[in-house]
């Protein structure tokens, strides 16, 4: 049994997004993402599915080129190799479920350089 909390030891960054590893399991990680509104992600690509919950706040989550508002609650799945982006429109806490083959150093790469 492994547990963690989306709002334990919250902090968000100025520069860019706040990345934290919450857990790993057999199959997936699980990541916490914390937004300062305004704050964003570029455009990118993941090479495996990803599973994307906002937690708190509400961001646009764009999908080849078309953007979808998601508020708190909401979930979104993504297959990989498609190209999206997202930015918050409030301060927001999103939690990210990658694949055991994905890696959290692709993650942090994307928000430090967004």
């Amino acid at each position: 049994m492994k547990k963690s909390s989306l709002t334990e030891n919250l902090e968000y960054s100025e520069k860019s997004p706040a990345v934290k590893v919450l857990f790993e399991t057999e199959v997936s990680k699980e990541i916490r993402m914390a937004f300062k509104k305004d704050q964003g992600l570029k455009e990118h690509k993941t090479p495996f599915p990803i599973v994307v919950e906002i937690f708190e706040g509400a961001i646009d989550f764009g999908v080849n080129g078309e953007k979808h508002p998601l508020k708190k609650g909401d979930l979104i799945t993504l297959e990989g190799n498609v190209p999206h982006d997202l930015k918050a429109t409030e301060n927001s806490i999103v939690r990210l479920s990658l694949t055991k083959a994905d890696t959290t150093q692709r993650v942090e790469n994307v928000a430090k350089n967004s």
